[in-house]
C-alpha cells in the first residue's frame, strides 16, 4: 500500500509540475511528498525565473554555490566576497535532478554577482558543477555568442549524449558545435534562431547526424530582415533526411524552399508573422492531410482558410490571433472549420457580431469541443452579448465548459443582466472555467461571479491572463 500511495502521489504531482506555487506548498506535507516534488521542481528550475526577479536569481545562485566542494568554495572565496560557512551542503543533491541545462539562464544567475572582474572564475566552477559524469541532460540551450568550451569538460560526453531537445542560434561557436556533433545523436526537437549573418554551416552536419528529428522550429529575432537566403536554402534542404519523422514545424520567416510540402506526416504547424511583412501565398496550395494542431499569428485569414480546407478532419486544436479580417472572411473561416474539423477540441478565433449564427453551427458540428477562446473585434461596438451568451448556453456541446473572452481594447459593454442570464442558463451542466481579458474592468461583476461559483455553476474564475488550458 505504501508503494501504491507513493505512485499515486507521483502521478498527482506530475500533473502539477508547472504549478510551482502548489508544489511549493505541498513540499511540507510529509517526507514522501518532499522527495517526490523536489526532483520535479529541479528538473527545469530555470522556467520559474523571470528577467526582473533578481532576488530569486540570487537565491538560486546561493543554492548552486552550496553544491560546490570545499576546495571550490575556498577557491572562490579568494577572489569573491564569499563566506564559505554560509553555504552549507544542502539536504538534497538538487543539481542531480536537473535535466534542462539552460546556459542562458545560468549566465543570468551568475551575473547577479557584483564583482564582474572575477566572474569568469565562478563561471568555470559552476559550469563544471553542472557538467559532470553523473548528470544526464535531455534539454540543452546555448545562448548567442557563448564560447565556453563545455564539450571539453570532464563528463560532457555522458551529460550530452542523451540530449533530445537542443536550442541555439545559427551563429553558434564552431568549436562547441563540432564537439556537440560528435556527442549528440538523439536530438528529436531542434530550435534554431536564424541569424542575419555569420551563420555556421556545420549546423547542417548536426541535423544530418541525428537519427530521428520530430520537431523543428526556425525562429528569428523580432523585426530582423536581410537573412542569408543561401544559408537558409541549404538549411531547409538538410531537413529532407527527416521529412518522414518531422511531426511539428514552426516558422517565423518566409521559407526559401518548398520543404514544408514534403512533411507528409506533419501533425503540428505554427506560423508566426510577427517579425516581418511576410508573404504567405506560397502556402495557399499546401496540403497537410494529417494536421492536428494549427497555430497562427498575423497570418492572412484566406491562407489559413485554404490550409484548413486541405486537411483530412484530424485537426483538434486551432489557435488564430492578431489578424484583423472583415465579416465575409470571418464567416468563411468559421464555416471551413466546422465543415472540416469534426474532432476539434480547442479553438481560439475572432468572432464578428454578424456571425454568431455561424458560431451556433460550429457548436453543433464540433461536438467534441471543450475549450473556446472568443476574441471580440473592436469595431463591433454594439456587440450582441445577449445573443452570444444565449447561443453558448443553448448549443454548446456537452464537453464544452472552458471559456475565455478576449478583447482587442477595453471590454465591450457587457451587461450584468446578460452575464447573469448566461450563468442561469448554464445550470445543470459541467461547471465552467471562465476567464475575461482585462480582468480589472470586470470588477463590477465580481459579486455575481462569486455567487455562481458558490452555486457550482462556475468551477474556476481566473483573474489573471496566464492560465494554461489552451
Amino acid at each position: 500500500m505504501s508503494k501504491l500511495n507513493r505512485d499515486i502521489l507521483y502521478l498527482i504531482f506530475e500533473e502539477l509540475r508547472n504549478d510551482n506555487n502548489t508544489l511549493y506548498t505541498c513540499i511540507s506535507i510529509n517526507k514522501t511528498c518532499c522527495e517526490i516534488i523536489i526532483p520535479l521542481l529541479w528538473n527545469n528550475p530555470w522556467k520559474f525565473l523571470r528577467d526582473d526577479w533578481e532576488r530569486r536569481k540570487k537565491k538560486l545562485l546561493n543554492v548552486i554555490i552550496s553544491h560546490l566542494s570545499d576546495k571550490s568554495k575556498n577557491n572562490l572565496s579568494q577572489h569573491l566576497d564569499l563566506s564559505t560557512n554560509s553555504y552549507k551542503k544542502p539536504l538534497f543533491d538538487y543539481i542531480s535532478f536537473c535535466r534542462h541545462l539552460n546556459l542562458n539562464e545560468i549566465l543570468k544567475v551568475i551575473n547577479t554577482i557584483n564583482d564582474k572582474d572575477n566572474i569568469s572564475i565562478i563561471k568555470s566552477e559552476i559550469f563544471e558543477l553542472f557538467i559532470n559524469g553523473n548528470t544526464k541532460y535531455t534539454h540543452l540551450s546555448i545562448p548567442k555568442q557563448f564560447d565556453y568550451p563545455i564539450h571539453h569538460i570532464s563528463g560532457a560526453e555522458r551529460c550530452f549524449s542523451g540530449i533530445e531537445c537542443f536550442y541555439c542560434g545559427t551563429s553558434i561557436n564552431n568549436d562547441i558545435l563540432v564537439g556537440l556533433i560528435e556527442i549528440c545523436k538523439l536530438i528529436k526537437k531542434l530550435n534554431l534562431n536564424i541569424e542575419t549573418n555569420n551563420n555556421n554551416y556545420k549546423i547542417i552536419e548536426l541535423i544530418k547526424a541525428q537519427k530521428k528529428i520530430s520537431s523543428i522550429s526556425l525562429l528569428t529575432e523580432l523585426y530582423s530582415k536581410n537573412f542569408d537566403e543561401s544559408f537558409c536554402q541549404v538549411l531547409e534542404n538538410s531537413l529532407i533526411k527527416h521529412v518522414n519523422t518531422i511531426k511539428y514545424f514552426k516558422i517565423t520567416k518566409r521559407l526559401t524552399t518548398k520543404i514544408l510540402s514534403s512533411f507528409v506526416n506533419l501533425k503540428g504547424l505554427e506560423l508566426d508573422g510577427s517579425s516581418h511583412d511576410m508573404e504567405w501565398n506560397y502556402l495557399s496550395n499546401l496540403s497537410l492531410p494529417f494536421l492536428q494542431i494549427l497555430k497562427a499569428r498575423r497570418v492572412p485569414i484566406n491562407i489559413l482558410t485554404y490550409l484548413i480546407e486541405n486537411t483530412n478532419g484530424f485537426l483538434f486544436e486551432i489557435k488564430i490571433d492578431y489578424i484583423r479580417h472583415d465579416e465575409v472572411e470571418n464567416k468563411k473561416i468559421i464555416q471551413v472549420i466546422y465543415q472540416n474539423c469534426p474532432n476539434l477540441r480547442f479553438l481560439k478565433l475572432l468572432f464578428r457580431n454578424c456571425n454568431i449564427s455561424e458560431l451556433e453551427n460550429l457548436l453543433v458540428y464540433c461536438k467534441y469541443l471543450d475549450g473556446l477562446y472568443l476574441i471580440i473585434n473592436n469595431v463591433d461596438d454594439a456587440f450582441d452579448w445577449d445573443n452570444l451568451f444565449k447561443t453558448l448556453a443553448k448549443s454548446s456541446p456537452k464537453n464544452l465548459f472552458k471559456f475565455k473572452f478576449g478583447f482587442h481594447s477595453l471590454y465591450r459593454n457587457i451587461k450584468l443582466e446578460s452575464l447573469e442570464l448566461f450563468f442561469n442558463n448554464w445550470k445543470g451542466r459541467h461547471p465552467m472555467i471562465l476567464q475575461f481579458s482585462q480582468a480589472n474592468n470586470m470588477k463590477p461583476f465580481t459579486d455575481l461571479i462569486e455567487k455562481y461559483k458558490a452555486e457550482g455553476v462556475i468551477k474556476t474564475y481566473y483573474n489573471n491572463w496566464h492560465f494554461e488550458w489552451f
